[in-house]
């Protein structure tokens, strides 16, 4: 197969001061691409700022002889993130690709978690995502190429104790990227999703991995799926990929064939009741690729179109 590059390419990686975003930065600058390396700096728990990650990892590409500039924005706050495109239109004159990576934490039960702490990781990861999208899209759709790699998480896709705020944010991602998929598919702009696996700081901080399964976990063993999601090759649109630990598999959102009434006889909670197994049963499970395709499942074909 012909070998993958980015050759002309110019790419944001977001929250790629250490941990995934560094991997993915350094790779795509390895093959050829000009990156933009985001990073607000500071621990997955704070807002705290400093320039030094993204600025080292530029200096490790530059001095790779690779292309990088830094950019210390955040992705949080809408003026800040079209900062963000703003630098790497003036650093590099355009923008093709846009891996939306930045993250924070704020793990605590549902009780225990302030109204606060539940707004600011939707902020960072669902808001942030938008954000950074929103104002790289105009570029994207004007030069008719685009890829757009989103971060969600077997957090949102499976659910973890102690996570709400996270697991809400990462699963709205999966809502974004479904319809964004429909609209930039027109103009060759390509959205997929990761869910990675790797041991970071941010994973570190949940407890989650143990040291030897962190070792284990390695980010550069995902960043071969991000990488592919990023090039020109990649015809994929609206993908979920989980990752980790050298494991790739794709997630889907199914419904089960379902069970139909009468719609003209009355129907009680006591039908439901007795037939909920039918319902609920998944055994011939299907995906959709939009809600178009639901709501003719739904109708079925006896119905008024």
């Amino acid at each position: 197969m012909q070998r993958i590059r980015y050759d002309d390419r110019v790419a944001i990686v977001t929250g790629a001061g250490s941990g995934l975003g560094r991997d993915y930065a350094k790779f795509l600058a390895s093959r050829g691409a000009k990156v933009l390396v985001n990073d607000l700096g500071s621990g997955y728990n704070d807002q705290q700022r400093s320039a030094s990650p993204a600025q080292q990892v530029v200096d490790e590409i530059r001095a790779a002889g690779g292309q990088a500039v830094a950019n210390h924005a955040s992705v949080a706050n809408w003026d800040e993130a079209q900062s963000i495109v703003r630098d790497c239109l003036d650093a590099f004159g355009t923008v093709d690709i846009v891996v939306n990576n930045a993250g924070i934490l704020r793990d605590k039960s549902f009780c225990k978690m302030s109204v606060d702490d539940f707004l600011l990781v939707h902020q960072v990861h669902l808001m942030g995502a938008y954000y950074v999208t929103r104002a790289a899209f105009p570029t994207l759709r004007d030069k008719a190429y685009g890829r757009v790699v989103l971060t969600t998480s077997t957090s949102g896709l499976f659910g973890v104790f102690g996570q709400t705020n996270y697991s809400a944010a990462k699963l709205g991602l999966v809502g974004f990227m479904n319809a964004l998929k429909q609209e930039g598919q027109r103009h060759n702009i390509l959205v997929n999703a990761v869910a990675p696996l790797a041991f970071t700081r941010m994973s570190e901080l949940t407890g989650f991995f143990s040291e030897e399964a962190g070792a284990f976990l390695k980010p550069e063993l995902v960043t071969p799926l991000v990488a592919f999601f990023c090039s020109e090759q990649c015809d994929r649109n609206g993908d979920i990929i989980a990752a980790g630990g050298g494991y790739f598999a794709k997630v889907e959102i199914m419904e089960g064939h379902g069970l139909r009434f009468d719609p003209n006889s009355e129907l009680s909670p006591e039908m439901i009741a007795e037939r909920y197994n039918q319902i609920s049963d998944m055994s011939r499970g299907r995906s959709f690729a939009s809600a178009n395709q639901h709501i003719q499942a739904a109708l079925g074909p006896q119905a008024p179109r």
